[in-house]
């Protein structure tokens, strides 16, 4: 099962390696592009789903080619660069960047950015943002489950955590992260809630439920949602 798409533009081998790696630890496969002209060649045939890219390209300006990135794939691009004044930010976010890295910089702080871009992405598709995982189909919009056009009845909690986990599908989210979104007004955060309400969503959503495909235990860390995509 592949994660979403990442394209890194960057002309350094030692920063693309280390974000190579980040994103494998975030559950990513990484893209890679050395210069301006290979980043828009893999923008428009590789459809990434988001762009990490560095300012200081070899030939050309990195903010010269943001506007130009987003008008070939749409991709939410972040920004990862050593120009830390406030005027280089300013331009990249106004010329369609979604955020803003400065180099050095910390990988956890990347990863956390880049989900939230996805997670923006998800959200402004609107009525096309669905999520499949095998006949199970999650309309997140429309707050609707289906198998095979069928609706699958869930509660306001059920959906809240498979929410959380559908917006990052493929990838583990913690109990903590989802216990957060789906009790946001609990002071105290009790994982056995979560497990209960896990259970439930497998019995409605699992073909067998002792053996779950879909929604799948990450050990003392979380849960993950094998999506299709």
């Amino acid at each position: 099962m592949s994660g979403p798409r990442i394209l890194i533009v960057d002309d350094e081998l030692q920063i693309r390696r280390l974000l190579q790696a980040t994103l494998a630890r975030g559950g990513y496969q990484a893209l890679e592009a050395t210069n301006a002209a290979e980043a828009l060649v893999q923008a428009r045939t590789s459809a990434p789903d988001a762009v990490l890219l560095d300012l200081g390209l070899p030939d050309r300006d990195g903010l010269e080619i943001v506007p130009l990135l987003r008008k070939a794939g749409n991709a939410p691009i972040l920004v990862i660069s050593a120009r830390d004044d406030t005027d280089q930010k300013v331009a990249a976010l106004d010329l369609g960047a979604v955020d803003y890295v400065t180099k050095p910089f910390d990988s956890e702080e990347v990863l956390a950015r880049l989900r939230a871009a996805l997670r923006e992405r998800v959200l402004a598709q609107g009525a096309t943002a669905k999520v499949r995982a095998g006949s199970i189909v999650i309309d997140l919009p429309n707050r609707i489950v289906t198998r095979e056009n069928a609706e699958i009845h869930l509660t306001r909690k059920e959906f809240a955590v498979l929410e959380q986990l559908a917006l990052h599908p493929g990838r583990v989210v913690t109990h903590q992260r989802v216990l957060a979104a789906a009790w946001p007004h609990e002071r105290d955060h009790r994982i056995d809630y979560l497990r209960i309400v896990v259970r439930n969503l497998r019995q409605k959503l699992e073909d067998d439920p002792a053996r779950p495909a879909i929604l799948v235990n990450e050990l003392g860390i979380g849960y993950r949602l094998m999506a299709d995509t």
